[in-house]
């Protein structure tokens, strides 16, 4: 959508939406709800007047109509998912903290950890590493791994830029996805983000090592998995984990926005 160059933003920043229409229950205009940026500062045309919005269409499928009921559906995002090119949409913002990739460092690798919707900034990372002609991504020598979790196949998100990407930097582009209502972990249960993070426990913790800088964004439920996980190998190497998380987040690799 156009913000016609006058709401600037940076990665990892959301735009509140305002749908139009009341609340039936109080009678008063809708309220703000935010929606995290899937483009990076320059729009997917590379005009800086533009932005993209990461938004799945909330419904509820109700057992006794055996259908959607329309009084449960999500109010704006079936606004935004329903609207035209040429409507109006009425945002605010930007808001929230930044979320950037170490742009003097063209050979950090980058693990990119998200659940859902948290998919967004990662989208405008990968962005400007692959996809737009930007100073650092056409020296970039490192690794960008993204890691999604979803309920299954359906609800994958931009899979088909990944897949192209994937095929064009095979050397410089990895993604994982934890499906958990398709895969199962080494347990038997269901595959979730962390279990998915966990089969790669060892090199994910020597890359941090190495100077890699590890992004989560999306549901917090994630995090204690991934940093129990983190803390095995930690011990395993004779190491305080309490130290060794301190240290990356000194040095500016451990970023985390999760909800």
């Amino acid at each position: 959508m156009s913000h016609g160059g006058k709401m600037p933003y940076w990665e990892g920043q959301s735009y509140g939406v305002i749908p139009p229409g009341t609340n039936p229950k109080n009678g008063k205009p809708n309220s703000v709800r935010l929606y995290s940026i899937a483009s990076s500062r320059y729009g997917d045309d590379m005009t800086g007047t533009t932005t993209t919005l990461c938004v799945r269409r909330a419904t509820y499928w109700c057992p006794e109509l055996k259908a959607d009921d329309p009084a449960k559906k999500g109010v704006c995002s079936n606004f935004l998912c329903d609207s035209k090119p040429g409507d109006e949409v009425k945002l605010t913002g930007p808001s929230g903290k930044v979320m950037l990739i170490p742009e003097q460092d063209a050979t950090a690798d980058l693990i990119m950890v998200a659940t859902g919707t948290g998919i967004a900034p990662y989208r405008s990372f990968i962005r400007r590493l692959f996809v737009e002609k930007t100073p650092y991504g056409e020296v970039y020598k490192g690794l960008a791994w993204l890691f999604l979790g979803v309920a299954n196949k359906d609800a994958l998100l931009y899979d088909d830029e990944w897949q192209s990407v994937l095929k064009s930097y095979p050397k410089n582009f990895r993604v994982d996805y934890a499906l958990s209502r398709e895969q199962t972990n080494k347990d038997g249960g269901k595959m979730y983000i962390q279990d998915k993070v966990a089969e790669y426990s060892d090199e994910i913790f020597t890359r941090m090592d190495n100077g890699a800088h590890m992004y989560f964004c999306g549901l917090k439920g994630m995090m204690p998995g991934i940093t129990e996980m983190l803390e095995g190998v930690s011990k395993a190497k004779g190491i305080v984990w309490e130290d060794k998380l301190k240290e990356w987040k000194s040095k500016g690799q451990w970023h985390v926005e999760v909800y």
